[in-house]
């Protein structure tokens, strides 16, 4: 079966949790693609969610109802809508039980208004329609096998009878008219970014707060639960293999009861959970169990990647990081919330320019005919230095792919009048310095050239973070992990990588002291994001500046893990960095180490059947260099933290090096 590739993807309710997820994912991960978010912005929906994609290309957010026809089928026509991801719903069992008919209104009506307009512009090539696994009702406390697709629907709570009343016009759309559905029924899906009503992140602040946390009943009710980035992948995967007129189930086969959750929260917050827990009254129907059958998403290709523990961690350390995401939720935090009278828009706009910048567009700007926002485009410009350079070049040629307008700096780092002149003619929202002395043809040179690597490494690049202060802009900068070696906190092979703020420890050659010395010098500036690469890598093997390049071409070669970065992976995710304006230092290296003979194998493997190579020693290697190298492993877990899907280093290497350079039996590349 051909994956589908869509075009212009329309995706609701993506303001939220669940949805800002794939919304966010797609448009990183998909530049050619159109996402083009709806969102009426309730109360549970908070435009913070999508700021990783503020200011792509190929983003655009619209604040408006799905109730709405007239403005379903404006932007169905005039964005050429061609798939539809149908998020939008109010979703939360409690306040079902109080105020029912705006579950009706949402979650029906609004589903049809869509379906309608699908059918008159006759345009659309998937609907995909998101519905939940509560739609089929109480599983049996004993059941070995969980629901499968094509179990009978018997909802027991309103909510989740307008889920299953959706999903029967969703099919009689189906097969009445031919629109090409996918429907999905979901597990729990938790993360950062949820609003708090739900049971996790209620539990989470709850406890950042030393208060109790209320469980319905006596907390045996079952659950299966899915970290959101998990589930965002699962989306992805139904958007390109699903069939038309298929259900699938997402779901995870390993379940917690609700108190099993807080007393996981309480372990990691450190309380007394016989204290910290306090038992409420139920809710009038408090289902037992969901259990799904996931094998047909299975088949496709998706099963959750991300450990209970893992995913209940990253969560707490979300929340304690931004306790302040939705405003005050105190309402939410109550044992039986109802609907909370508080604006999605309003109450989360405080003291964000690039939230008003978006909320402004989206409902002062008009809806462009072109699939992909000129507006949004012209919004980003960078200002790059190094164009002779490699990172400097490949980031050139990444900005053409995301038609993000650039320029290359004209001025000499070290010249502040160059500097201002640059900024001033080219007007740029980010500045990128990709210059820097590493030496011709490696390190050793910067040990006979002192005055020029420290006119360039530090001079140079303390005066463009500056200069780019003044004009209150942010400076990406490319600087290096070569500033470390292995010690006894850090020993080889131990797995315990040096994070971003350890002191730098490696002096050995004058090249990472300048390194050393100016990002130290960096932390005084507020706009900087420092990048530390390591033995950058890329798919292009004649590059003589590519480690595996280097290498390949040594007479003999030492053998020790270390930490490398991956430049295909990576250059884009430092645009993304930019883009959401990340600041501080950062390790950027795929997570984990390769050694030399590892890489050396691979590319006997992928590359050169007959190569062979000869190790030596680091004594023996020092009699042939005149500075000694830097041997380290960098802790990755920041950047993995917030990208997710980055590759470890040896299926980086594999997905982005060999794979594409792999030799056929002709001998020529694929």
């Amino acid at each position: 079966m051909t994956p589908y590739k869509p075009k212009n993807i329309l995706i609701t309710g993506a303001a939220g949790f669940i949805a800002s997820h794939v919304a966010n994912r797609l448009i990183r991960s998909y530049p050619e693609y159109n996402i083009i978010v709806l969102d009426k912005l309730d109360y549970c929906s908070n435009l913070k969610n999508l700021l990783p994609s503020h200011g792509s290309p190929n983003f655009k957010f619209v604040k408006g109802d799905i109730g709405s026809a007239d403005l379903v089928n404006f932007l169905l026509i005039t964005e050429s809508i061609d798939t539809i991801m149908h998020f939008a719903a109010q979703t939360h069992v409690d306040n079902s039980f109080g105020n029912s008919f705006e579950f009706t209104k949402n979650n029906i009506y609004g589903t049809h208004v869509l379906l309608e307009a699908c059918k008159v512009t006759g345009q659309i090539r998937r609907f995909i329609h998101v519905s939940t696994d509560e739609v089929y009702g109480e599983t049996d406390e004993d059941a070995v096998v969980g629901n499968h697709e094509a179990s009978q629907l018997l909802p027991t709570n309103p909510y989740s009878a307008t889920k299953a009343g959706a999903e029967m016009l969703v099919m009689a759309y189906g097969r009445s008219y031919g629109l090409p559905v996918i429907t999905t029924r979901g597990n729990n899906v938790y993360g950062p970014n949820q609003f708090p009503e739900k049971l996790i992140p209620k539990f989470i602040l709850l406890a950042m707060r030393g208060q109790t946390l209320p469980i319905h009943g006596d907390g045996s009710n079952v659950r299966s639960y899915l970290y959101c980035e998990d589930v965002a992948e699962a989306f992805e995967v139904i958007l390109h293999k699903g069939e038309v007129g298929h259900v699938y189930n997402i779901g995870t086969k390993k379940e917690r009861s609700v108190l099993d959750v807080a007393r996981d929260i309480c372990k990691l917050f450190s309380l007394d959970p016989e204290a910290a827990i306090k038992f409420v009254e139920n809710r009038p129907f408090n289902d037992q169990r969901y259990f799904l059958d996931d094998q047909k998403l299975e088949n496709l290709g998706w099963t959750p990647r991300t450990q209970w523990e893992e995913g209940l961690r990253k969560t707490i350390e979300w929340y304690t990081s931004n306790p302040d995401w939705w405003g005050d939720v105190t309402g939410a935090l109550l044992p039986h919330p109802r609907m909370l009278m508080m604006a999605g828009i309003e109450g989360h706009l405080h003291g964000s320019e690039e939230i008003k910048a978006m909320v402004f567009k989206a409902t002062k700007s008009p809806i462009s005919n072109n699939s992909t926002s000129s507006s949004t485009k012209d919004s980003l410009k960078f200002l790059i230095y190094g164009k002779t350079g490699w990172i400097g070049g490949l980031l050139g040629q990444i900005c053409k792919k995301q038609g993000i307008s650039y320029e290359y700096g004209k001025g000499r780092l070290e010249e502040r009048s160059q500097l201002v002149l640059d900024i001033q003619n080219v007007k740029p929202t980010h500045v990128f310095n990709a210059a820097g002395v590493t030496g011709r043809p490696n390190v050793d040179w910067c040990e006979s050239h002192k005055p020029e690597t420290i006119r360039t490494n530090v001079v140079g690049t303390l005066t463009l973070a500056d200069v780019c202060k003044q004009h209150g802009l942010l400076m990406v900068n490319y600087a290096t992990g070569c500033i470390f070696e292995y010690d006894t906190d850090h020993p080889e092979g131990s797995g315990i990588g040096f994070k971003e703020e350890d002191k730098p420890n490696f002096i050995g050659s004058f090249y990472s002291k300048t390194k050393a010395m100016v990002e130290e010098l960096l932390k005084e500036f507020e706009n900087v994001c420092t990048l530390r690469v390591r033995m950058p890598i890329s798919s292009d093997l004649s590059n003589p500046r590519n480690f595996i390049t280097k290498i390949s071409r040594y007479n003999k070669v030492v053998n020790i893990p270390n930490s490398m970065t991956v430049l295909d992976e990576l250059l884009p995710i430092s645009v993304e960095m930019a883009k959401r304006n990340c600041r501080g230092i950062w390790n950027f290296t795929n997570p984990g180490v390769v050694s030399h003979n590892e890489i050396l194998e691979m590319y006997k493997s992928y590359i050169d059947p007959g190569f062979e190579w000869v190790n030596f020693t680091l004594e023996e290697q020092a009699k042939v260099i005149v500075a000694p190298r830097s041997n380290n492993e960098m802790d990755g877990s920041k950047l993995k933290a917030e990208f997710p899907e980055l590759l470890s280093i040896k299926d980086s290497l594999i997905k982005y090096v060999f794979e594409p350079n792999k030799k056929t039996t002709g001998g020529e590349a694929n």
